[in-house]
């Protein structure tokens, strides 16, 4: 079972794994610094819902372009 698995690609999967999570911590970054207003205030203590929603369907869009590009490389 683990004669199947190379270093080459558990290597390849934590770089690719870790590229993922630093590009959409730059995305939240960008979002949080080009808003008008604060984003973290709006969703924690204003409770506003329609953002909350807004920047789920945000990141869940970025995390499937971030997979498809690394996915392609």
């Amino acid at each position: 079972m683990f004669a199947a698995i190379h270093l080459a690609e558990v290597v390849s999967t934590i770089f690719y794994t870790a590229l993922g999570v630093g590009l959409m911590g730059v995305c939240w970054w960008l979002i949080t610094k080009l808003a008008p207003f604060s984003v973290i205030r709006e969703i924690e203590h204003d409770q506003n819902v329609a953002l909350s929603v807004l920047i789920g369907a945000v990141f869940l869009s970025l995390s499937i372009i971030i997979a498809a590009v690394l996915h392609s490389s």
